[in-house]
């Protein structure tokens, strides 16, 4: 059995995101929490969104990595962009990353007023799903 990724004919329509996604029985679920743009002693590496954006989705492919997962077995992301940074530079960082073949994940993308590492432009976490033993 496989993960169905739901694009409902009544809703819109979009190469970039799916509307909802089952995951069947026997799937192992992870759960990643935000990543900034920061390096692994927590510093924030630049003050650009894109750099940011990069960096923060190599962090959450590196704790994938570390529950055994990829980029590939994310089912939903959830994507925070500070409301004073350029959400077309975030999002042309990563576009080409999280493009995939197939239907593509949900997503959830918010402007917010600030995050919790000071200078952090964009936060992202996700949930994934495998399959495989």
């Amino acid at each position: 059995m496989d993960i169905t990724f739901l694009q409902p004919d009544s809703l819109v329509r979009s190469p970039a995101f799916s509307h909802a996604a089952v995951i069947p029985p026997g799937a192992t679920t992870v759960y990643i929490g935000g990543q900034n743009g920061v390096d692994s002693s927590g510093t924030v590496i630049s003050s650009d969104v894109g750099e940011q954006s990069r960096r923060a989705l190599d962090n959450a492919r590196i704790a994938l990595e570390s529950a055994g997962a990829t980029l590939e077995d994310v089912v939903s992301w959830t994507i925070l962009v500070h409301q004073d940074a350029d959400l077309r530079a975030a999002y042309g960082a990563v576009a080409s990353t999280l493009a995939r073949t197939g239907a593509p994940p949900l997503v959830t993308a918010a402007r917010v007023a600030g995050l919790g590492v000071p200078g952090a432009l964009i936060e992202v976490s996700a949930i994934a799903a495998m399959l495989r033993g």
